[in-house]
């Protein structure tokens, strides 16, 4: 007598999740792996940034095309300030740091606050703007080139630039006199902190330091628009 009774339920939980579903899967798939999703969305904003670039050297090929004073004057000032805008390659001597999240096991055994154990975009930016303080000439995150309207956003695991996420752990280089940038890290305030909770077994959010015969800080090639700026000396006048 059990048998058939239990047969009645199922079906009538088989006849209820039809119902509720709508012929759709009651349980989703969802993006697990979240290095493949950020490879994905790095790979098309790859896509765009080609389509960008071959439409700015279209934009260019014409203005070169047109003979008028005007338009070559601005022309030439366009390409004096390619360099210090970071549009050029730079080659050199410089640093690589690399910061990265605690190790699992440290994570999983904290029952406290996690946040000390992740790198966050704070940390990214303080070892920036000591290698800017030390004369870098040229920085690089991930490979990609940082210039004056780069943004450093933290998005969930992923830290992103330029609406680009990239995972963890964070290569950060630099190009320019070893000894200024050493210096530089050694003097910033919060690199100092942020590496004594490195130097923390309970904390051991990653860092390290390798000196380089010579770094690749590849030109920006992105969207160099800029919609609004106030320049600091005006500010407030």
């Amino acid at each position: 007598m059990g048998t058939p009774l239990v047969i009645a339920l199922c079906g009538g939980l088989f006849v209820v999740s039809a119902a509720n579903s709508g012929g759709t899967d009651l349980r989703p798939g969802r993006y697990t792996d979240l290095a493949a999703l950020v490879k994905d969305e790095a790979d098309e904003t790859a896509e765009l940034k080609a389509k960008v670039s071959d439409l700015n050297d279209e934009v260019s090929s014409l203005s070169r095309s047109i003979s008028d004073r005007d338009v070559n004057r601005y022309q030439r000032k366009v390409s004096e300030l390619r360099d210090p805008a970071g549009l050029v390659e730079r080659r050199g001597p410089g640093i690589t740091v690399t910061l990265s999240d605690a190790p699992e096991d440290v994570i999983n055994s904290t029952t406290g606050n996690i946040n000390p154990l992740l790198v966050h975009q704070q940390d990214i930016q303080a070892v920036v703007n000591a290698l800017w303080k030390g004369g870098a000439t040229a920085v690089t995150i991930a490979g990609q080139r940082i210039v004056s309207t780069t943004g450093i956003r933290c998005e969930g695991n992923a830290v992103q630039l330029q609406g680009v996420p990239y995972p963890q752990p964070y290569v950060i280089q630099a190009v320019g006199t070893q000894a200024d940038l050493l210096m530089a890290l050694e003097d910033d305030d919060y690199v100092s902190s942020y590496r004594e909770d490195a130097g923390d077994p309970d904390i051991s959010v990653g860092w390290d330091l390798e000196l380089e015969d010579e770094v690749r800080a590849p030109g920006f090639d992105g969207l160099t628009d800029l919609n609004f700026a106030v320049p600091l000396a005006t500010r407030g006048s």
